[in-house]
């Protein structure tokens, strides 16, 4: 199936006022797109890192008031689910696509994970400057991955609450100019760049 890239309507969803009506958006406009984009990365994604690996679309369901601010597709090794897992995701804020390996709050073991890292951060630093850090996947700030620091590890191993995503924005501007090939392509890189440590991440839990 033909790939389909985020077009301005699609920014635009999270503009829409009420939780009901915007869920319907992403519903029809978004998640159709997710479905074939996440299935060929899904595909992608299994060769490089030599598993299965299974699509997740963000469902929002324990949402009741206030409508989500973004949305997301995730992909990993567990079928079940993937919060409590490394994990790639692709999404979209209103303003920018977001690529992360994510390893968010929930996930068993993130301190092993960081401390993993700690000791290989300039792997991380050799990233293109084009890569970027989350510390919360809920916000949209995140900052070079060239500033990643031991502190903000160090915060991920002994913070709870604390997250650590890694890879890529594509502005709103951008996006809607690419074809569907030159996005999906642009995605495929940013992932094999980030799949070694993903499987670092594996090995260390």
């Amino acid at each position: 199936m033909q790939i389909q890239r985020f077009e301005s309507q699609d920014f635009d969803t999270f503009r829409i006022d009420g939780l009901d009506e915007r869920m319907q958006a992403i519903q029809e406009r978004i998640q159709p797109k997710f479905k074939v984009i996440g299935t060929e990365l899904t595909d992608h994604l299994s060769v490089a890192v030599g598993d299965e690996m299974f699509l997740h679309i963000a469902k929002h369901a324990r949402r009741s008031v206030n409508p989500p601010n973004d949305t997301w597709l995730a992909i990993c090794e567990n079928k079940r689910g993937y919060k409590k897992h490394p994990h790639f995701q692709v999404g979209l804020f209103d303003d920018h696509i977001f690529i992360w390996l994510a390893f968010i709050y929930e996930l068993p073991g993130k301190e092993k994970i960081a401390k993993q890292f700690s000791s290989e951060i300039n792997s991380l630093h050799e990233l293109p400057d084009s890569f970027v850090v989350s510390l919360d996947h809920t916000k949209k700030d995140a900052f070079p991955i060239k500033d990643l620091s031991q502190d903000h590890l160090n915060r991920v191993c002994t913070v709870k609450k604390a997250e650590l995503l890694i890879g890529k924005h594509i502005s709103k501007e951008t996006a809607i100019k690419l074809d569907g090939d030159s996005f999906i392509n642009d995605i495929k890189d940013t992932l094999n760049r980030l799949v070694p440590f993903y499987l670092k991440a594996l090995h260390s839990l």
